[in-house]
């Protein structure tokens, strides 16, 4: 029996030998290179970098906006992950059942998933306009002054995240959808016939069922709520006073705008740091409620 496992193992790692390479090249190769290079200072001109040691990370601790992107970054995932899980699912909920014009609905709902994001921000700062845009005309119609959503700190951020859940809340409805399509008939037939309410039915049969479905949708929640850029970048760029900048904008300012490459690097090893945190806590709290079949 020994013997013959042991080619199909060494046949086994020979398969996956291309990918394992080209996995490592472009993923764990460039982090460990990028974590070296945060110790080192950036080259100016005719002189090279040096090694600072943990210099770059104690100069991104003093700076007071490092801290205030993080505290936007954590006010932009909190507000914006539950938002567009939740509303993905009703979404879900609402277009699995039989109602008419059920296509119809789905396309809306997915269509804002299909846009560019930049095509996207385009869209939302007309709404966004001062006296001239979308919300601010229906606010008229009820005798509401003019607003500046976007250049006003108190609401530039939350106008960034109300974008970026319409814009993700039909991605993630695309995989509930699937999800509540392969629950079989039969398990509604018994409930109905036990006398079970929806609400019961959802709470005991359909949420158990989705929460394979609900760990990925929240790891990929998770994962965009810390690379967002795009309508940011179109938007606000970052403004007014840092409002709306997030770390990722952050770390473009830094390494391109400022071209300090050790500072970028150094964020760059705290954006990795956090994502794998999240990413570890998710599969280790919420992945033991989760049962695949």
């Amino acid at each position: 029996m020994r013997r013959r496992v042991w080619p199909q193992s060494i046949e086994a790692w020979l398969l996956l030998l291309p990918s394992v390479v080209l996995f490592a090249t472009f993923t764990h190769v460039p982090v460990v290179r990028t974590l070296i290079d945060s110790f080192y200072s950036t080259p100016k001109g005719a002189r090279p970098s040096r090694f600072v040691g943990l210099a770059n990370y104690q100069d991104m601790a003093a700076d007071p906006i490092f801290w205030k992107v993080m505290v936007n970054n954590a006010i932009y995932a909190v507000g914006t992950i539950p938002a567009s899980i939740a509303l993905a699912l009703l979404m879900a909920l609402w277009v699995d059942g039989k109602i008419a014009g059920r296509g119809l609905l789905r396309m809306a709902y997915f269509t804002p998933t299909v846009l560019p994001m930049i095509a996207v921000a385009d869209i939302w700062l007309f709404f966004y306009t001062p006296s001239y845009g979308l919300l601010d005309q229906i606010a008229h119609l009820f005798g509401f002054s003019a607003t500046n959503w976007l250049g006003h700190p108190h609401s530039a951020l939350a106008a960034i995240m109300v974008v970026t859940v319409w814009k993700e809340a039909g991605f993630f409805m695309i995989f509930y959808l699937a999800a509540l399509q392969q629950i079989s008939p039969d398990l509604r037939e018994a409930a109905s016939i036990e006398g079970a309410s929806r609400s019961t039915f959802f709470r005991r049969v359909t949420w158990p069922l989705l929460k394979p479905v609900t760990l990925f949708i929240l790891v990929n929640a998770v994962i965009n709520a810390f690379r967002t850029i795009d309508h940011i970048f179109l938007m606000t760029g970052g403004g007014p006073d840092n409002a709306t900048n997030v770390l990722l904008f952050h770390l473009y300012e830094v390494g391109f705008k400022f071209w300090d490459q050790g500072q970028a690097t150094a964020l760059t090893i705290v954006l990795i740091a956090i994502l794998s945190t999240l990413a570890l806590i998710q599969f280790l709290v919420a992945g033991r409620g989760v049962h695949y079949r």
